[in-house]
Formats: C-alpha cells, sequence, structure tokens
C-alpha cells in the first residue's frame, strides 16, 4: 500500500518539483500542498495523509507551531521535517512537537523515499548530522542515580541504537534479529516508556538514567 503524503512548503515552485519527483515512484502518492502550517493542518483533516511532509519556517503558521497541532488533532499523521536549516533550536523544536523525522532539502530522492515509507510505520529518520547533535544532547542531558530499568537488557540495546537515529532494518543488522522482532521490541520500549515515538523513547531512557 503507497504512503498518502501531504506536501507543505511555501515555496510554491519546490512543492511542484517534489511532487514532480514523488509521483514517479510506486510507493509514494501525493494527496495534496499547502503553502503554510494553517492550510496543511485543516488538509490534514481532510485528506487524511499518512505523513505530512513540512518545511518549517513559513507564513500564517509555521511548521513547528503546525506539528504541534496535528500532534493534538490529527495524531494518525506523522510530520517529517523537510526544511534547508539543521540548526539546534529548529531540530529539538520541531522534535519536541511530535515530528518523527528531520531531513534537510538536499536529502537524496531514494533517501527521502525511504523515509517517507518509514515514517508512515512510526519511525524515526534523521540527517546524519541531525542525529549526531541528538546523541550530543541526550548525552548532556542530567541522570539521577540508577533506577531499576522497564526494559530488559534487549530493549536496552534496541533503545540505544534509537538514539542514534538508526532504523529498523539497521538495527536488526546490528543485532542480527528479524526485522519483525525489532518492531516488536520497539513497541514494547514505546510502551513500557510511555512515549508516543522513537525520538521520545531515546530522551525518556536517558532522562531515566537507564543509558
Amino acid at each position: 500500500m503507497s504512503v498518502r503524503v501531504l506536501l507543505v512548503d511555501d515555496q510554491a515552485l519546490f512543492r511542484e518539483a517534489l511532487a514532480t519527483l514523488l509521483e514517479v515512484q510506486p510507493e509514494i502518492e501525493v494527496v495534496g500542498e499547502a503553502g503554510d502550517g494553517e492550510q496543511a493542518v485543516r488538509l490534514c483533516a481532510e485528506l487524511c495523509p499518512d505523513v505530512a511532509l513540512m518545511d518549517l519556517r513559513m507564513p500564517v503558521l509555521d511548521g513547528i507551531a503546525a506539528t504541534a497541532r496535528l500532534r493534538a488533532e490529527q495524531p494518525g499523521v506523522r510530520v517529517l521535517a523537510l526544511t534547508t536549516f539543521d540548526d539546534d533550536e529548529d531540530v529539538f523544536a520541531a522534535l519536541r512537537a511530535g515530528a518523527v523525522g528531520y531531513l534537510l532539502k538536499d536529502v537524496s530522492s531514494a533517501r527521502l523515499v525511504e523515509a517517507l515509507v518509514a515514517a508512515k510505520r512510526g519511525e524515526s529518520v534523521l540527517q546524519p548530522s541531525v542525529a549526531a547533535k541528538l546523541v550530543a544532547k541526550v548525552a548532556q542531558l542530567p541522570t539521577g542515580p540508577p533506577r531499576e530499568s522497564p526494559l530488559s537488557e534487549r530493549e536496552l540495546e534496541v533503545v540505544r541504537l534509537l538514539a542514534d537515529g538508526r532504523s529498523n532494518r539497521e538495527i536488526a543488522r546490528t543485532l542480527f534479529l528479524a526485522e519483525g522482532t525489532v518492531k516488536n521490541l520497539v513497541t514494547s520500549v514505546l510502551a513500557k516508556l510511555q512515549v508516543r515515538d522513537r525520538t521520545q523513547a531515546a530522551l525518556r531512557a536517558r532522562e531515566l538514567g537507564l543509558f
């Protein structure tokens, strides 16, 4: 089944080029376009895309505010940030708002398609430079005294790799597991840590002093 995608960017020419690029991909169905965050929220309610491919710096309602609203109003829509900027403030604001991934506009078409498919599954997809920032941020978080871990040793291995921005496939290769097993482990980690996505799982595990 194809991934239904809403393109959200204030530059019409970029949206048109992106739509042309994605529409030839068998895995992707572009269901609509929005020029600002307010329109994106409205169209998500009407079109029910799987993923909103979201620019961050837009008029009317920016991408971070739109992401937060979608998380509250349309939690079934995954938001994948696609932007020109990777400064710390934008990265962490987008992830805190609920984006499942963060890519830059110089990403390859193959990587973008892979990211959209992964985002539909709820997987985190991070640009390498962004993943490095997240790892550094997690390392700076204060930790209290060690607590009894709610996670198994295998789940702890998985959450450490999540913090490094690894996909299920990459985790499966690293731990010599089936990809379906990794998917089940990730689901278990999210439930035990009471978080919604993989990025928040990594942050929560660090806050709890689990690694």
